[in-house]
Order: structure tokens, then sequence, then C-alpha cells
């Protein structure tokens, strides 16, 4: 009989020995997930800062570029205006606008 309990004994404290990894290893992986949060939240919160910037700087060059559209159009609607104006004083009827070119001279956009 007292073979029958070594081996018994024996297997729950295999049995134990299994648990007892198991629930170390669970929990070493819960520390790490822990431990390793704030530094993912760091790290996201870099990458979130230099996405924003690059999108901010790709913005301030777009308001730049519209600038300058804007500029140049207008210059060209004085340019062309002149050009009606000599073509009349010669006795030329320029032809008519497109209707977008005629839009923005009645409104400025």
């Amino acid at each position: 009989m007292n073979g029958w309990l070594g081996l018994a004994g024996a297997g729950v404290t295999v049995l134990g020995v299994i648990v007892t990894g198991w629930l170390t290893y669970r929990g070493g992986r819960t520390a790490a997930a822990i431990q390793a949060e704030p530094n993912q939240r760091a790290a996201d919160l870099a990458a979130f800062r230099e996405i924003r910037d690059d999108m901010q700087k790709d913005i301030d060059e777009l308001k730049v570029e519209q600038l300058s559209m804007r500029r140049l159009v207008r210059s060209f609607a004085g340019y062309v205006s002149e050009l009606t104006s000599q073509m009349r004083s010669h006795g030329l009827e320029p032809p008519a606008p497109p209707d977008r070119v005629d839009e923005y001279n009645r409104t400025g956009v």
C-alpha cells in the first residue's frame, strides 16, 4: 500500500509543479505587459507627434503654395484686363471670357 501512496504523492507533486510553473509563466507575462504599457504609450505618443508634425509641415507648404497661386491668378487677371482694354482702345472686341473667368471677375473668388 505504501507503494501506491508514494506513487500517488509523486503524481500530485508533479502535477503541482506543472500548475505552479504555468501560473508563474502567466504571472510573468502579465507583469511584463503591465511594465511595458507605459513604455508603449510613450512610443505611441512619440509616433503620433511625429505624424502630426509631418502633416503640419505639409499643410504649411500647401498654404504657401495656395497663396502663391492666388497671387499669380490675381496678377494674371490684371494683365488680361489691361490687354482687353488695349484691344478695345484699338477698336477690337475681345472674345467673351469663359464662365469661370467671368465669375472670378465678378466675385474675386
